[in-house]
């Protein structure tokens, strides 16, 4: 009896024990937990709420991405080249290679002697309408008098027009080519940079030389001439948006966009190119010719997927993190999958819905409050 006894009294003590341990552990549980939610509710405070920034994830089409390799060259519609009119040597050159010049602007000046021949011809065909217009005025007056024949008339007339007609062309002549006596003087045609010189004091010219004198551009518009290889060809179509970077500026973007296509592919390079109209009007003209130029083209896919901005993204701990804000007022730290990354959107495989409303500003402060 006596065992039995003491046999029921340690069965009743274990039974105690065990029913104050589950009561523990249950009050131990609800703690965490409404330790966890007072966690999320006070990691801000009301106002830091109000002026969190936010954004939907949404169903977007996956946009794919291609990087080309490209070159800055002139706008070939904006470049002017300067070539001597007349043959002579030139004495004088008033700019040098980089300075901008205004339309009109002496460039140079040329002691030629084809001028100073058309000087003398523009006399000899003054001298020669006086004395055309004279034999006409005796033609006709012999005429009426009946002492001269139609004929003698007629040609009398011709060679009056021709002696007028003479002087207009040594007159259009000497409009074109300007100057002075023999004195030529190379002027701008139009406003710009001198990005090409190859004139210099004391050099011969030949009033048939193939050579420019100078290069005339207007900087303020450019091209990026951009080689798309055989196997991109279908990606890339007229219109699409492009962020072209330099080495120069390598953290600057410009953007521009594809304007012409060139379909004609290189036989040694097997690539085609592409044209990218870009504004350089900055003041400081960042973009220059012959500087190597990345471009990065987008283009839309046929994947869906949730997107979000890559800004959102936390990475920690060889994982990807997102701070949701659930209800207007709850803030939950979420891990996502990566599927792609495509300028300033990300796509995800998994992690979020569609609507679902990620913190965008702030979201490592936000997301290191919440674990700690």
């Amino acid at each position: 009896m006596k065992t039995l006894k003491i046999f029921n009294i340690l069965i009743i003590a274990g039974l105690a024990a065990f029913s104050a341990l589950g009561l523990a552990s249950c009050t131990n549980s609800e703690a965490e937990d409404k330790k966890d939610s007072v966690a999320d509710n006070s990691a801000l405070t009301p106002e830091q709420m109000k002026h969190l920034v936010t954004a939907d994830a949404e169903i977007k089409t996956v946009a794919n991405d291609l990087s080309l390799t490209g070159k800055i060259q002139f706008n070939e519609d904006k470049v002017v080249k300067v070539f001597p009119l007349v043959g002579g040597h030139i004495e004088d050159v008033k700019i040098e290679l980089g300075d901008y010049v205004q339309k009109g602007q002496v460039l140079a000046v040329i002691r030629s002697g084809d001028l100073a021949d058309l000087q003398q011809q523009a006399i000899s065909a003054r001298s020669q309408l006086s004395v055309a217009q004279k034999n006409a005025q005796v033609a006709e007056d012999m005429s009426k008098s009946g002492l001269a024949s139609q004929k003698d008339l007629v040609a009398a007339q011709e060679q009056l027009q021709a002696a007028k007609g003479e002087l207009n062309r040594v007159g259009e002549r000497q409009n074109i080519l300007g100057g002075n006596g023999s004195v030529y003087v190379v002027k701008a045609p139009v406003g710009g940079y001198v990005v090409e010189k190859k004139a210099a004091p004391g050099m011969e010219l030949r009033s048939d030389d193939p050579e420019n004198l100078f290069t005339i551009s207007n900087l303020d518009q450019i091209w990026v001439i951009a080689n798309v290889y055989e196997s991109d060809l279908a990606n890339v179509k007229l219109g699409y948006s492009a962020d072209i970077s330099t080495l120069a500026y390598p953290n600057k973007v410009f953007k521009g966009k594809i304007d012409k296509i060139f379909n004609v592919l290189d036989p040694s390079s097997k690539t085609e190119q592409v044209r990218i109209v870009l504004n350089n009007n900055d003041k400081n003209f960042f973009l220059k010719p012959e500087m190597f130029a990345n471009v990065h083209l987008e283009y839309a896919g046929t994947d869906q997927k949730v997107a979000i901005p890559s800004k959102a993204i936390v990475f920690d701990k060889s994982q990807n993190y997102v701070v949701v804000l659930q209800n207007g007022k709850d803030l939950l730290v979420k891990p996502i999958e990566v599927y792609k990354t495509t300028g300033e959107t990300t796509y995800l495989t998994s992690g979020l819905a569609p609507n679902e409303k990620v913190i965008t500003d702030n979201q490592l402060l936000i997301y290191q409050a919440l674990n700690n």
